[in-house]
């Protein structure tokens, strides 16, 4: 698995084709919500007042909407949103969203009815309705590649057909759908090929000619804080692809699905303790809960520790500071300004504050982030051959390098240097391939590392300077490696677990399997 580190020039907000509604209609996106002081006190204000409030919309007609009309060619979504996607006369797709969320369908059909179900369903309310209506020129500033959604107002349009009971009177974000040729669409890098997550993690276990921008991923995921969005698990991602000079294919991520961001859950009695016991449902403050930044990010942690493993703590600064810089005060006023009228009077005092005080935290939380993912390094190679070289280069500190095999010479592709002040536990897995591990110098006892052979027939050696005692244990499948290895360093039987790096259970570990 390979990681570059280099960044796209930020991207530029492209143009949806222009929607020309037939009309507008006021109406709101979830007056349900609405409930009496009482069980406010216990389940949470949270975003029930906007919820209720009418809007001005424009009225989304599929034959006129862009030049050609739209056609709606299948129905998907999450266990919450509900989308319709479409398709325009040059098999371009785009996507409705709805505003309104339902939570229900992630239970079994018998509790959805029921006290359970309702109750679900009704802390939808924790998602600010048009929050990921102004994420978009916020993305757009912060050089992260982004969506353009739209609200629109769907009304009961025979052009609908089969889905038009589903789908027709209500509240929908209409934009672009993250998927194939997009190189007409800057804000996703101008890509000619946007893969899914389960593509991507497919191919970058395969071959060491697949990488991802490492810090570009950074910059995304220190946006997503910013945001509060604590949803970003691997579906919630898709790659823009590009190719290099030499034959290897870079990956960019498009972060999508933005219902989390801006998340009010705390504000009740009950949901305050809940908060506190499922830490990862944090609320968008003015503050970032820096003792807690593990559990904001808990959702996209296997993916952080894969794709972040060969950053140093000055790429994570260096990003940090770049975000603030780029997130003026100017910048946040005219993302609210996208708002419907209703809204930006009811939000927009509270988010300019939340968002200027969240962003002067971003070198804290950048700080807090790293530390995080530098306590235990996993380092996994691809299912081609490789060669992995441990080395003490210091007092308390080690170097990992990772090379490509060629005919022509090893070519290095990674590296990174550990302080055992921040890391302990390094892992390193060689997947397929007839791979080399070298272990070299006066490697500190402070660190305990370990390497994983995987398929293949793999070398282990051992150069050790005298003295030296490390903590290495080679963990030996038993599939015809050579061990030209002796103590201190230990050789320990073992049998893959489901979750190693390897085949099918790399797509285990990230939930796409």
């Amino acid at each position: 698995m390979l990681y570059s580190c280099s960044s796209p020039a930020a991207p530029s907000t492209t143009a949806l084709p222009a929607i020309r509604p037939d009309s507008t209609v006021v109406v709101a996106a979830g007056p349900q919500y609405q409930r009496s002081g009482l069980y406010r006190f216990f389940w949470g204000q949270h975003y029930r007042a906007l919820w209720a409030l009418p809007v001005t919309a424009p009225v989304f007609n599929l034959r006129t909407a862009v030049p050609g009309g739209l056609t709606p060619i299948r129905e998907g979504g999450s266990f919450q949103t509900k989308n319709l996607r479409l398709v325009d006369k040059n098999g371009v797709q785009y996507v409705l969203r709805s505003v309104d969320k339902d939570a229900t369908k992630a239970l079994p059909v018998s509790l959805q009815g029921g006290m359970i179900g309702r109750l679900m369903k009704d802390q939808t309310s924790v998602i600010h309705p048009y929050g990921a209506y102004i994420v978009a020129p916020l993305a757009d500033a912060a050089g992260v590649y982004h969506t353009n959604p739209r609200l629109v107002y769907l009304a009961d349009d025979p052009a609908l057909g089969e889905y038009r009971t589903a789908f027709a009177n209500a509240l929908y974000l209409f934009e672009e759908r993250p998927e194939g040729d997009q190189r007409t669409v800057a804000s996703f890098g101008r890509s000619a090929q946007v893969e899914s997550s389960r593509k991507v993690f497919t191919n970058l276990v395969a071959s060491n000619q697949y990488r991802v921008d490492a810090r570009q991923y950074l910059r995304s995921r220190l946006f997503d804080m910013w945001l509060g969005d604590w949803s970003r698990r691997e579906d919630q991602w898709r790659w823009a692809s590009f190719s290099t000079g030499s034959g290897a294919t870079v990956y960019r991520a498009i972060p999508r699905d933005r219902d989390h961001a801006f998340f009010k859950f705390d504000d009740g009695f009950l949901t305050h303790i809940i908060g506190w016991v499922k830490s990862n449902y944090q609320s968008f403050h003015e503050n970032i809960r820096l003792q807690d930044v593990e559990g904001l990010n808990r959702a996209a942690l296997p993916m952080d520790k894969s794709l972040l493993a060969y950053l140093t703590h000055d790429d994570f600064r260096q990003i940090s500071d770049s975000l603030q810089r780029q997130l003026t005060d100017q910048v946040i006023a005219d993302a609210l300004h996208v708002w419907p009228a209703e809204v930006q009077k009811m939000s927009t005092t509270e988010f300019n504050q939340k968002l200027r005080s969240r962003r002067e935290q971003l070198p804290a939380v950048a700080d807090k982030f790293y530390q995080l993912l530098a306590r235990e390094i996993e380092l996994p190679g691809t299912d081609e051959a490789e060669r992995f070289v441990v080395e003490a280069v210091g007092t308390d500190k080690v170097r990992v390098q990772l090379f490509r095999l060629l005919p022509q010479g090893d070519q290095l592709i990674s590296q990174r240097t550990f302080e055992a002040r921040q890391t302990r536990i390094i892992r390193i897995f060689g997947l397929g391939g007839n791979d080399a591990f070298e272990v070299r110098g006066a490697l500190s006892s402070q660190f305990t590392i370990s390497l994983y052979d995987g398929a293949g027939q793999d070398l282990f050696t051992a150069t050790l300077a005298a003295g030296a005692s490390p903590h290495v244990t080679i963990f030996d499948s038993g599939d015809g490696n050579i061990l030209r290895v002796a103590d201190p360093i230990k050789v320990e039987k073992y049998q893959p677990q489901a979750q190693e790096f390897d085949a099918a259970g790399w797509l285990l570990r990230h939930r796409l399997f």
